[in-house]
């Protein structure tokens, strides 16, 4: 039983913020949520002490390799530092912890990145669904994902597509998937999660704005 919420925000506003940090415009996305998730999680008084972690999907294509068909994508693990309430900190640990992944990942051959993948997302994601393996829990806590897509928009028989919102699948024992999809001038925010485990789930939005507040 799934509940889902989505909304868009102006992309320069994200933009500017990540170039005032010298960070990206990912970093900023996995901010604005793990901001959100810490005032959640404290509103529900259910924040751990640990931070949460999540699996990330990235693209394994070269930049020759731009043009290819199907799908072609591995998973990284990322610290969301939940457990501390300073957002520059948070964001500075969160940037800290992409570049050590990007860092492991650098110049390694494909075959290597999607084992990389099967270690730490893939792979325990679906011991989920061998019997007696359904209580292990996986090394990450929330799927973030941030998809480009169309930068210009887009028309059918003269009718404008106006917003593009990413509806993705939270896997088992998974409550929430966060996925940004990019199109024209806004970010996409499409959220998704467990009716019974994330309560209230519409409230994630408004404290998406907040963290984007706090960063700016």
């Amino acid at each position: 039983s799934r509940r889902v919420a989505a909304q868009s925000w102006d992309i320069a506003r994200v933009l500017k913020v990540a170039k005032a940090r010298g960070v990206t415009l990912n970093d900023i996305v996995l901010a604005m949520s793990a901001g959100a998730l810490r005032r959640y999680l404290l509103a529900n008084d259910a924040l751990p002490d640990d931070p949460l972690i999540a699996s990330i999907p990235v693209s394994m294509r070269t930049t020759g390799d731009a043009g290819g068909e199907g799908n072609a994508i591995t998973f990284v693990l990322c610290n969301l530092a939940t457990h501390l309430s300073d957002p520059q900190a948070r964001l500075e640990a969160i940037t800290s912890s992409m570049r050590a992944t990007k860092a492991v990942m650098a110049d390694r051959p494909g075959l290597q990145m999607a084992a990389l993948g099967v270690l730490t997302t893939i792979g325990p994601s679906a011991l989920t669904r061998v019997p007696g393996a359904s209580s292990v829990a996986p090394p990450y806590n929330v799927l973030i994902s941030n998809v480009p897509g169309p930068r210009e928009r887009l028309y059918w028989n003269g009718a404008e597509l106006e917003s593009i919102y990413p509806l993705s699948i939270p896997t088992e024992n998974q409550a929430l998937n966060i996925t940004c999809l990019s199109y024209a001038d806004h970010l996409e925010f499409g959220l998704v999660g467990c009716r019974r485990a994330v309560p209230k789930l519409q409230r994630l939005l408004d404290y998406l704005e907040d963290s984007l507040g706090e960063l700016e």
